[in-house]
Order: structure tokens, then sequence, then C-alpha cells
């Protein structure tokens, strides 16, 4: 079965909606900051509060989000709420819109109150997100290590450098 089609805009209205307070991050942060590479998913870093991860499980269940693996890409269900949802540091899900990956703390930052301090709050399809500043975007991806980001960074730090 086929990922469903990629719709940012609807995940990012859910979210919204149930006000969830949280950070884009990784190459969609990064598409946002000029960067060329495409995406085909929204990176998140929530804060990690009961009220706020309620207001998360609820949109979750409202994405029909299910765990996305390799060997399943229609997802696996699984039950969640704020306290399950906080066990685990990193979720790889596959919603009705397409994916999204909830990491409460990205690789070389220290999470939502450390992104928050310098992201930008920006309209992107309609909707205000906070954004991860591009030097944020940078220190992640060059902390994570993975080809997929080796790759990108010399775009990013050119992209870095001229709006300097």
């Amino acid at each position: 079965m086929p990922e469903p089609e990629f719709r940012p805009e609807r995940i990012l209205e859910v979210l919204t909606k149930h006000d969830v307070r949280y950070v884009l991050v990784g190459g969609f942060a990064a598409v946002i900051h000029g960067s060329p590479y495409v995406t085909t998913d929204i990176d998140v870093a929530p804060r990690l509060d009961r009220v706020n991860l309620d207001k998360l499980s609820a949109a979750l269940r409202e994405l029909n989000a299910r765990v996305w693996t390799s060997t399943d890409p229609a997802g696996l269900a699984f039950e969640h709420d704020a306290e399950s949802i906080a066990r685990v540091t990193m979720w790889n899900l596959i919603t009705d819109y397409g994916r999204l990956d909830v990491a409460f703390q990205p690789s070389g930052t220290g999470g939502y109150d450390d992104l928050v301090r310098d992201s930008l709050h920006l309209e992107i399809l309609g909707i205000g997100v906070d954004v991860a500043s591009l030097a944020d975007v940078v220190r992640s991806k060059e902390a994570a290590g993975r080809e997929k980001d080796r790759l990108v960074l010399p775009v990013l730090r050119r992209i870095m450098e001229e709006n300097r």
C-alpha cells in the first residue's frame, strides 16, 4: 500500500487546531530557510509538558497517526496518551496526510526549550508556525551525522553565510 499524499498543510493545521506547542525542525524547516532539497515529512520538537502532550495525543488521533516502519509503511496502530508518548524520545509516524516525525530532543539540541529561543514565527502554508533557526537546523543535522544530512549541510551553510 503506498503512503498517503504528503499534505504538510493538513498536518500543521491539525497541530494548530489542537494548540500543540512545537518547533518545526529537520528538512521541512531547512526548505523554509531556502534549501532546494525536497523533503517528504514534517519533523517537530514539541514542548514536553503534560498539557501539551495531551494536546499532541489528541492531534495524533485526529491525524490517524500510526507507527511507521520500513517493513510496514502503512503503519502500525498504537494507543497513546500524554504519558505513553513521553516515554519514547522519537516517534516516526505515518498519518492520513503523510509522514510526521516527533522528536523530543533532536540531535545536538536540548529539545523544545533550546530550539524555541531562536525560532522564527512564520506563516507557512497559511498557518503560524515556530520554525527552528537555520543555525539550529544545521547544528542538529551536524550532530545527527547521517549521510542524507551530510549531503545537504554545505548548501545550508552557504545559505547561512549569504544571510549574514
